[in-house]
């Protein structure tokens, strides 16, 4: 087999994988940039790894029913605390927010402290092995996200509140084990940041960032020889760096 298929065998279920990531977080990320709850995301990943490393300290095998189950209920545990706080104290939700971020990931430190492999684990949380995705998950994954992606379009503005960190938690619990706490968080922010002054055309123009971010950072990662994903990461930036200063300088549509 020639290292041309080799590295194409490794490319189309990672860059699938993001795709389906890029459909259901570019939506997602233009609601939290509009409630002004950006590191939102951050928060309730990092509570869904809790999650997960709760269950492996506990004894159940990785990838398992019970880790799913585990992540997705601190998960939802943490949007809805995360909701009802947003209620009560609009005008400290980011600093409460940076707060659960802070205490989950330090719990998760804490947890995985006896653990021999726990700074790879920590590591795959935070960065993530979207190379290693297989078809397998890829169709559950699949699965998940057209749920949320039908209740999103489907419902919109009926699903309120609660229905948001809903949704959202089960988009992150599924993101984050997939392909990591960073790219969760380039994946909903940098598109909708983007994209903000788009008067037309702006969930298409995320779609295609999302798009060209991992299909250039997954070539790109491969041909250097680079991890993944931060290479993704600093790649959709450029992109959206770019993306959102042509945006600027094009004239504003009559109204």
């Amino acid at each position: 087999m020639s290292s041309a298929s080799i590295d194409f065998g490794l490319l189309w279920p990672a860059l699938a994988a993001g795709l389906l990531v890029t459909a259901t977080h570019a939506p997602l990320g233009m609601q939290v940039l509009a409630r002004g709850i950006v590191f939102i995301d951050l928060a309730v990943a990092q509570i869904a790894g809790l999650g997960v490393v709760l269950a492996d300290w506990l004894g159940y095998a990785p990838h398992g029913a019970a880790v799913q189950a585990a992540a997705f209920g601190a998960a939802l545990g943490g949007a809805v605390v995360l909701g009802w706080t947003e209620r009560r104290w609009p005008e400290v939700q980011e600093a409460v927010i940076g707060v659960s971020f802070v205490v989950a990931a330090n719990a998760a430190i804490l947890l995985l402290a006896a653990n021999p492999g726990g700074a790879e684990h920590l590591k795959d949380l935070l960065v993530g092995q979207i190379l290693w995705v297989d078809l397998a998950t890829l169709k559950w994954v699949a699965l998940a996200y057209a749920a949320v992606l039908g209740a999103w379009f489907g419902l919109g503005g009926r699903l309120g509140r609660f229905g948001f960190y809903v949704l959202f938690a089960c988009a992150v619990t599924v993101s984050v084990q997939l392909v990591g706490l960073y790219l969760v968080f380039a994946t909903l922010i940098v598109p909708a940041l983007a994209t903000r002054n788009f008067r037309r055309g702006r969930l298409a123009a995320s779609y295609v960032l999302g798009a060209l971010g991992y299909a250039g950072g997954l070539a790109l990662s491969l041909l250097r020889d680079l991890p993944t994903g931060p290479v993704i990461v600093c790649t959709m930036t450029a992109l959206g760096v770019l993306l959102f200063t042509l945006g600027a300088r094009a004239p504003a549509r009559p109204s």
